[in-house]
């Protein structure tokens, strides 16, 4: 591939193991050159602002300036796609949530795997620095407050969302916003690595006025309550609505929880009594739920592309014609507060 046409990435972690086996995952890779390794977030922003790599990736926890210290910087004087890597993601999950927050656009959970297995990370790490690339980052920069004024019709009892890359800032301004007495449950598939669900269900259900909770297999749906499919298993709708299966089939797909399982089960035990919403993240999952949500004569609505993080999710659904309302992240709580 012509140099001038490669992705350049600077890695920026205080382990030498860790920044020798990121080096020859990027050096095997075409698409990528290795502009610069850095040890701390000192040395990161110095060789950000000389170097102009098109994505960082950065560990969480190092010395001198740890990362999410160094990210705020970057994204004040570079704002850069940046990837978050951490062998303490899951004791830090929240330090990673945090990162979302202020503008990082992914992260790979390093303690996933020993160091020894390092590579076994290599198509995870290369797919996600290959989409995060030549995008800008979106830092989600104030607090939503709780929506006053709005009434809802009475018409849904389901609004279903579904997000990946973005997703939990996203999903964080959305669910801020919903008054406790809304008249419908929440159901969420957001994709994650395992462990980092239940963290994201207890950050937003200490920052919104309703509850939010990582779903347990029985739950009921209720409203003014929004469950959280977990990690590594699909949510779907029991047979005649009221409750949520947590279930590993279709064991097939490459996403597990999917957005298509959970929207078709809503569909299907819903009608049009239900919603579906479409959030940022890459691929595809979701447009095929979406249209089983909107043949049963539901709304359905996607973000638009000038705040997704990553314009996949939604860009397939929209041209699939299978939504009826694009709108930005901003106005996506109230299109949903007005319609249901």
């Amino acid at each position: 591939m012509d140099s001038d046409l490669r992705i350049r990435v600077l890695i920026v972690d205080d382990s030498p193991f860790v920044r020798k086996a990121l080096l020859r995952i990027f050096e095997s890779e075409p698409s990528f050159t290795v502009v610069g390794v850095a040890r701390n977030g000192k040395e990161a922003i110095e060789k950000a602002l000389s170097l102009k790599p098109d994505v960082v990736t950065l560990d969480i926890v190092m010395p001198v300036l740890d990362g999410i210290e160094t990210l705020k910087t970057l994204m004040e004087r570079y704002p850069v796609p940046v990837l978050m890597l951490s062998q303490f993601t899951h004791e830090g999950a929240d330090l990673t949530l945090r990162a979302l927050q202020l503008g990082a656009m992914d992260f790979v959970d390093k303690s996933s795997k020993g160091l020894m297995d390092f590579l076994a990370l290599a198509s995870e790490i290369v797919t996600k620095a290959k989409a995060i690339a030549h995008n800008k980052p979106k830092a989600i920069s104030y607090e939503p407050k709780v929506l006053s004024g709005y009434s809802t019709r009475g018409v849904v009892d389901v609004v279903a969302i579904g997000a990946s890359t973005g997703g939990p800032p996203a999903l964080g301004m959305i669910l801020q916003k919903f008054p406790k007495d809304i008249g419908f449950g929440v159901l969420i598939v957001q994709h994650m690595p395992k462990g980092f669900t239940a963290t994201l269900a207890e950050r937003f259900n200490g920052i919104c006025a309703i509850r939010v909770k990582e779903a347990q297999d029985r739950d009921r749906i209720e409203p003014g309550v929004a469950l959280i499919a977990p990690s590594g298993i699909h949510m779907k709708v029991r047979k005649g609505g009221g409750s949520v299966a947590l279930d590993e089939e279709p064991a097939n797909l490459i996403h597990r929880p999917s957005v298509d399982v959970l929207f078709q089960s809503v569909a299907e035990n819903y009608g049009s009594r239900s919603m579906g919403v479409i959030l940022t993240g890459m691929g595809s999952d979701g447009a095929k739920g979406l249209k089983s949500i909107k043949e049963k004569g539901a709304m359905t609505l996607a973000q638009d592309e000038a705040t997704s993080v990553i314009f996949g999710m939604p860009r397939v659904a929209i041209n699939s014609g299978v939504v009826d309302k694009v709108v930005p992240l901003t106005e996506v709580a109230e299109e949903i507060m007005k319609n249901a």
